[in-house]
């Protein structure tokens, strides 16, 4: 049963010169709830039926106004579910194509099913509860079950699970980290003829929950993501990151005297709200353990993917295998992860150059026996002169860099010559140390669990390799049905990060880094660090 809801906004202008000047406002038209419907499912009855669903006028919530907000041409949407993003973009299209000519609108599901009852329940249920007047003004060249072609100005708007034909000025692919493990295939046609379609001058919007890290959507949402962190500026070809946690959604909300709620799941919300600097009251606690005991019991990494905390949660798989969980839990209670000035010192950098053409690299500067990480950088398919060019262009004055052991190899398509003699020759006049191999990985990954303990990391500046921090784990064996200790899991693209950093560990415990002694703090130089404010708060 439809229920149609009443309110003052549902009230067209009064007169003919009031409304023309309104329907050439787009705000008005996506924000005063005047123009457009949409069917909202109510809550699920006592009994178990199912629940009426309520028409209502279309106004954006809190989440769709910040997406609004940060538009951009191209987008990644990482989030919760239930935030009404299929709903908001179906009308955000629909909008233009009805006032703009010729344009192409498209939307990509992941399945028939899935398409149809986009185009069914949102796009012609929009159109077709537009106010009479309006949509006479708006009629119908075309009318199927997949697509709405206007007659009054040649534009429309489709739905399918695939378009690569002409031009498509907006798209949007909806739960693409579904179709990605599903259907690689398709995702893979997605991205080498839909995407392509987009100009440069049009909006393409990829938004899904996650499917785990692996395939098109977790590639592109780390790309997006790590330069978010690098606070890169974005050309129309790359895409902006947009994320979403479940905390944000103001309707997750439960009666807190109706769930038990655990010790070990209250120092969960306190170490999210550690790390994401927000606040997840009572209620809040108790919407999400209700959900997820009733939902995914015993599949933490489910509700990790249907109601992340933060963006690294949202491909989180179970913390079983992780090597540093611990280390960085606790690194993050003390406060570790923080804001980190850069101050007037000597910046070191710890290498890790991969088998896999991947290079990570840890900016570090130390005070008073403290490491204060200021950066991380990463990048893969590159040759020495691009990452001897990121450190040119940071401006630092370095006091040394740590290669790992392999960098002495002699490489014999490089002119005879190892990593770190070209390095040298490259950025003549800097100092190249090699850490020596350790013999144990675990020694190794212990020495840095012990390390981390007094560092401290800057929150937006190390971002990205946190994340890597995050997800270093073992390997697992479907064969013996364990994980293995000393052969870490190099598919999810995170060991590169973790051992960079371990040649800071290593570097330390060996006593090959020393910083030099320059009197810091001491009254015969010239700087001090001042009291207040404290840079860990």
């Amino acid at each position: 049963m439809a229920v149609v809801v009443d309110t003052p906004l549902a009230r067209l202008p009064s007169t003919a010169a009031e409304l023309e000047a309104c329907l050439r406002d787009p705000e008005w038209r996506l924000f005063s709830g005047c123009l457009y419907k949409i069917m909202v499912k109510g809550d699920d009855s006592e009994d178990g039926a199912e629940s009426d669903v309520f028409v209502m006028p279309f106004k954006p919530n809190k989440a769709q106004k910040r997406f609004l907000r940060r538009l951009w041409h191209r987008n990644i949407i990482l989030k919760a579910r239930q935030l009404g993003f299929t709903t908001l973009i179906a009308i955000l299209w629909l909008d233009h194509a009805l006032f703009n000519p010729d344009q192409r609108c498209g939307i990509i599901a992941q399945n028939l099913d899935a398409a149809g009852a986009i185009f069914r329940d949102k796009v012609q249920f929009a159109y077709k509860n537009l106010p009479e007047e309006i949509r006479d003004r708006f009629p119908l060249a075309k009318d199927s079950a997949t697509e709405l072609l206007f007659a009054h100005n040649n534009s429309s708007i489709r739905v399918s699970t695939s378009m690569r034909s002409g031009t498509i000025h907006r798209l949007h692919i909806s739960e693409f980290g579904k179709i990605c493990a599903e259907s690689p295939k398709k995702a893979k046609e997605v991205m080498t003829g839909s995407i392509p379609a987009v100009p440069k001058t049009g909006i393409c919007v990829i938004e899904s929950t996650a499917e785990g890290p692996q395939g098109e959507f977790y590639a592109l949402s780390q790309r997006a993501q790590a330069q978010f962190y690098d606070h890169k500026k974005l050309t129309p070809r790359d895409y902006r990151f947009h994320f979403y946690a479940w905390w944000q959604e103001p309707n997750y909300r439960m009666d807190p005297g109706l769930v038990d709620i655990s010790r070990e799941q209250h120092d969960y919300f306190d170490a999210i709200e550690a790390e994401a600097g927000c606040e997840i009251d009572p209620d809040q606690r108790a919407w999400y353990v209700a959900t997820q005991e009733a939902d995914f019991p015993g599949e933490p990494e489910r509700m990790w993917q249907e109601y992340p905390s933060t963006p690294e949660e949202a491909f989180q798989q179970s913390k079983k295998g992780h090597y540093l969980t611990k280390a960085l839990t606790d690194l993050t209670k003390r406060g570790g992860i923080t804001s980190v000035p850069v101050l007037d010192l000597p910046v070191y950098t710890f290498w890790d150059i991969g088998a896999s053409d991947g290079v990570a690299i840890w900016f570090m500067q130390e005070l008073r026996g403290e490491a204060r990480f200021i950066g991380y950088y990463e990048e893969h398919e590159q040759d020495l002169r691009h990452y001897v060019r990121h450190l040119q262009e940071r401006g630092f004055v370095y006091g040394g860099h740590f290669l790992p052991h392999d960098a002495d190899h002699r490489r014999l398509s490089d002119f005879n010559k190892t990593t770190r003699e070209m390095l040298q020759e490259l950025m003549p006049g800097q100092a190249f140390t090699i850490v020596p191999r350790i013999t144990d990985l675990n020694t190794g990954i212990n020495q840095l669990r012990k390390h981390l303990r007094g560092a401290w990391f800057d929150r937006e500046a190390c971002a990205f390799g946190l994340d890597r921090l995050r997800g270093y784990k073992k390997k697992y064996s479907s064969a013996l049905q364990k994980f293995l200790d000393k052969e870490p899991d190099k598919a999810n693209g995170c060991t590169e990060g973790a051992d960079s950093l371990r040649q800071w560990a290593q570097a330390k415990e060996t006593g090959l880094f020393q910083p030099t002694d320059t009197g810091y703090g001491s009254d015969s130089h010239g700087y001090q660090e001042p009291d207040e404010p404290d840079w860990r708060t």
